[in-house]
């Protein structure tokens, strides 16, 4: 699809009638609302076949292609509600799937542990890990391997022993539950008959273990029972406690790699909250050096050597991504260097390679792109298109994302993206205010969003902000978000708002707010703050009544759901009511759509329910798109484009 912005205003201007113009809305909604055609390519060990997996009727399956042909060999799907997951190569003609399954409720597909193993060719397709009772079949020419009550995770696809991997497991209570607090087991499995054989359990719960290059299990790390981490490492066939790790916050500490030996580690920490820095550690002396850091943001991406399993390079995400050398003499480093040069204006990937390391998948994305993927070689050296995650959108015709920062009330630094339409004067421009999720946690990108762009094409600038509480910075300024969220959070968005409006890029006149969970909370939240700020409003499965977070929904289910809730929003009754857009309707001004998914259980339908009782109370009118099969976010093509195109209409009414 190029020229998309000409085609649709040229439809448009025709049209002359209300019907043709939503018509025109929803189909340009289909265009950006449809899910990325291929995605997670992996190469073989042997680097003769490709997996990659793709979207069909809303599911994900798994294709692996021949590399000299890119023809289709094989492609494995479930039925039902089960999907593809992540997968792995563990040998040269083998892979090894997890199966996932659809819930609508949940930020993601549920996954129980089930492994299947399967030949390049579709042949000697068994179950080799995982609880397969009647209700989990995929065919019934599916061979089951002796069950065990467990959730298992890949450790490691061991490339170097074609009959054996490593798997991690959590075992299950009676209900199926998982107890992340408990340690962890490792087992050795066969990949072809799921015989597994006890390699180790973990010294401590809740643990990740990190194997060296000969796939050994030589760290552990884990939480005690007073939320402690303590880091351990295998020695004379017993775990060691490495207590010598001292002057460091461990709750912001995290394993990358071994760094020489399976004695010393690369790893991030921090000390009193600010960003990661990363580390290399001597774990029998406890020696910390520092290797590389960025003062405001913390990696957001580790490269690492397949072959030897040592970190080589390093991503921070400030704005736009820059990248650090950490080992400049590993080949690796070289080619990450070419190929940025080669595909200049993009953040650029490697995410397989083949055991001889003379064959790279490459994936090269941006603002504009949603991302392109490559086969780079090293014999001769080329770089080879191979596909294209949205194929049919034209990045020419996308439009531009800008950091940009600002001071909030307080003083402090705050960052975020602009999305500014293409070919249109970035003055006086109509502009929707978009608070991403979490809100602790998640941050905000330098990247391409369906959503944003296509608010774009039809002339909206899009601002996003990093408030307080996002992840990417530091604890200390996640944690500066506790108790704030309906105060200083809000703070940073309007004073955000504010700025880009100082600026002359955005009309006071024309401003609306939309967002999707916390999102949500912060499109109405924020409305009952600044009333007059803001036309329009829109909620998409959020929560708008704070004390209902401790009845409804499946966070407080768990304990450290309930933990959470404790320090994230407090506890104080008046508190929370006054930060909620339930108990305080009658201030709202903007006009409001709510939208959910009557399935959701993060964000139950209750919420929904509430905030529209409220309006009602308020006598202020509303509207209202409920989607009674979809949950926390619209997983289908075709819901996602309606609710875009109704989301176009109410904004454009709106705001002229």
């Amino acid at each position: 699809m190029h020229k998309i912005t000409k085609l649709f205003a040229v439809m448009l201007a025709i049209s002359g009638t209300q019907a043709q113009a939503e018509n025109a809305n929803l189909r340009l909604a289909e265009v950006f609302a449809k899910g990325s055609q291929f995605f997670n390519p992996k190469i073989s060990p042997g680097g003769e076949y490709i997996g990659v997996e793709s979207k069909v009727d809303g599911k994900d399956i798994l294709a692996i292609l021949d590399i000299k042909t890119l023809k289709p060999i094989h492609a494995v799907h479930f039925g039902e509600r089960g999907q593809v997951g992540n997968f792995h190569w563990v040998n040269d003609d083998r892979l090894v799937v997890s199966k996932e399954y659809l819930k609508g409720w949940s930020d993601s597909p549920l996954y129980y542990g089930e492994m299947l193993a399967t030949n390049v060719d579709g042949s000697r397709t068994s179950y080799v890990f995982g609880y397969n009772n009647q209700n989990m079949q995929t065919g019934s020419n599916i061979k089951r391997s002796t069950s065990i009550k467990a959730t298992g995770f890949m450790l490691d696809p061991l490339h170097d022993n074609p009959k054996k991997m490593l798997v991690s497991a959590i075992h299950w209570d009676n209900s199926r539950t998982l107890d992340y607090d408990k340690a962890k087991y490792v087992y050795e499995v066969d990949v072809y008959n799921g015989k597994r054989k006890r390699v180790t359990k973990g010294p401590i719960g809740n643990t990740a273990f990190m194997t060296d290059h000969n796939g050994d299990v030589r760290f552990a790390m884990g939480r005690n029972a007073n939320s402690d981490i303590k880091i351990f490492r295998w020695e004379d066939r017993d775990w060691v406690d490495t207590d010598n790790i001292t002057g460091l916050d461990l709750n912001g500490f995290g394993p990358i790699s071994f760094a020489e030996s399976d004695q010393a580690i690369y790893a991030e920490a921090s000390t009193n909250g600010e960003p990661r820095k990363i580390l290399h550690i001597d774990l029998k002396t406890g020696k910390q050096t520092p290797i590389v850091s960025d003062e405001s943001v913390e990696a957001s991406n580790y490269w690492i050597d397949g072959a030897t399993k040592k970190l080589y390079a390093v991503e921070f995400e400030d704005g736009y991504p820059t990248y650090a050398f950490v080992d400049k003499k590993n080949p690796k480093s070289q080619y990450l260097k070419k190929l940025l040069a080669t595909l200049p204006g993009h953040q650029v990937r490697i995410v397989s390679e083949n055991r001889d390391a003379n064959k790279f998948l490459i994936h090269a994305f941006n603002d504009r792109n949603p991302g392109d993927f490559y086969l780079f070689t090293t014999d001769p050296v080329k770089l080879q298109y191979l596909f294209s995650s949205k194929k049919w959108l034209d990045p020419e015709q996308m439009a531009e994302v800008k950091p940009i920062e600002f001071k909030n009330r307080e003083g402090h630094i705050i960052k975020g993206y602009l999305t500014l339409p293409a070919n249109t004067e970035a003055k006086n421009l109509p502009m929707v205010v978009v608070p991403h999720g979490g809100p602790h946690g998640p941050r905000d990108w330098w990247q391409f969003d369906s959503e944003n762009q296509l608010l774009a094409q039809k002339g909206f600038a899009v601002l996003q902000i990093n408030f307080r509480g996002s992840g990417g910075y530091g604890d200390a300024f996640e944690q500066s978000g506790y108790l704030q969220w309906g105060t200083g959070i809000q703070h940073d968005i309007i004073d955000g708002t504010k700025y880009v409006i100082e600026q002359g890029i955005a009309d006071a006149d024309r401003m609306c707010i939309s967002g999707g969970s916390f999102g949500g909370y912060s499109a109405l939240q924020s409305s009952v703050i600044e009333p007059d700020m803001f036309k329009c409003a829109i909620g998409f499965a959020g929560v708008y009544d704070l004390p209902m977070m401790y009845e409804e929904g499946d966070v407080q289910e768990r304990r450290s759901g309930v933990s959470y809730l404790q320090r994230a929003i407090g506890t104080d009754q008046a508190v929370l009511k006054s930060m909620s857009p339930t108990y305080n309707a009658h201030k709202i001004k903007a006009a409001v759509m709510l939208v959910h998914g009557g399935d959701d259980e993060r964000a139950p339908i209750e919420q929904y329910e509430a905030m529209a009782e409220a309006l009602k109370k308020a006598n202020h009118p509303f509207q209202t798109l409920v989607m009674d099969d979809e949950g926390h976010g619209f997983y289908k093509d075709e819901h996602r484009a309606k609710y875009y195109a109704e989301m176009l209409a109410f904004l454009e009414q709106h705001l002229n």
